[in-house]
């Protein structure tokens, strides 16, 4: 009882507690199926921001709101100094609590409009297709539908808006280290896991983490750059369209031949909490960490 209380009266009732907000729901990651007899042994794993979208939405959200910020955040990240969910993790506290802007953004970016008749055409032929991104996510889905694609898993990061503020869950990102958002190492190993090889489809230094463990990679652009830098073979592409027809003779070839598909291979771990220890937020240095076996 409070010190000012002189007499034995009751207390007022106090006014019942306010009702926790609503908890923030976020996808589990998808299962990844498991492979039956007959079906081509391949999954595959497309980049979003400059590969699906041609241009990096992610990127032009951070420029539009963070202004000069965003060039030095930028550059902290091609150096290695900084992880991805860091990064996130500051920068979408300075992006609207009212989406509309940066849905508005989001929704004027140019997309390759072959992707969804390469997407349709890998699920006829019973392959498994999803998007992996280490971007911001809540404008792949919506975009998908635009582009006519069939559902797919979207392996992302879940950005929410509740009219003041703007915040991030990570569904996908990996248990133990935190230097990404989403960790597209682990959908890799996820497919290889269930026997399948992995081609990963991308562009761009975020893509660092699924190709260097991936069995086939097409890239373009900044992947091109890092696959030169690192030695790890990779093969040019152009627009979805040509990947489309190699995806045909590619499976063709396979059931003439079985083995002509790219093999498997136990790649050693150039990141995560195997290398750099659990916990982990942000990478060891500019070569983002050296290979173990």
């Amino acid at each position: 009882m409070s010190s000012v209380h002189q007499h034995e009266t009751p207390a007022p009732a106090a006014a019942p507690a306010p009702a926790p907000p609503p908890p923030t729901l976020v996808a589990a990651p998808a299962v990844v199926p498991p492979l039956l007899p007959g079906q081509p042994p391949l999954a595959i794993l497309v980049d979003y921001d400059g590969t699906i979208a041609t241009t990096d939405v992610t990127d032009t959200i951070l420029r539009s709101f963070l202004g000069e910020r965003y060039a030095q955040d930028d550059a902290a990240y091609s150096r290695g100094e900084v992880g991805s969910r860091t990064l996130f993790c500051s920068q979408v506290e300075l992006l609207p609590g009212d989406p509309a802007p940066a849905v508005a953004l989001a929704e004027a970016q140019p997309h390759d409009p072959t992707f969804a008749s390469f997407a349709s055409r890998a699920l006829e032929l019973q392959i498994p297709v999803e998007v992996v991104s280490d971007g911001f996510g809540f404008y792949i889905e919506p975009a998908l539908r635009r582009l006519g694609v069939p559902p797919i898993p979207v392996i992302s990061a879940e950005t929410t808006f509740d009219g003041t503020r703007a915040a991030m869950a990570f569904p996908n990102g990996h248990p133990n280290c935190l230097v990404c958002g989403t960790c597209k190492r682990q959908r890799v190993l996820a497919h290889q896991a269930a026997g399948r090889s992995v081609v990963f489809i991308g562009d761009g230094e975020t893509d660092r983490y699924a190709a260097a463990y991936s069995d086939l990679v097409f890239a373009k652009r900044d992947l091109i750059r890092l696959g030169r830098s690192e030695g790890w073979p990779f093969t040019p592409w152009h627009d979805f369209g040509e990947l489309r027809i190699w995806l045909d003779a590619a499976v063709a070839a396979w059931r003439s031949d079985p083995t002509s598909l790219p093999r498997r291979v136990a790649r050693p771990f150039i990141c995560g909490s195997e290398l750099w220890g659990p916990g982990r937020t942000d990478p060891p240095g500019p070569n983002h960490g050296a290979a173990l076996p």
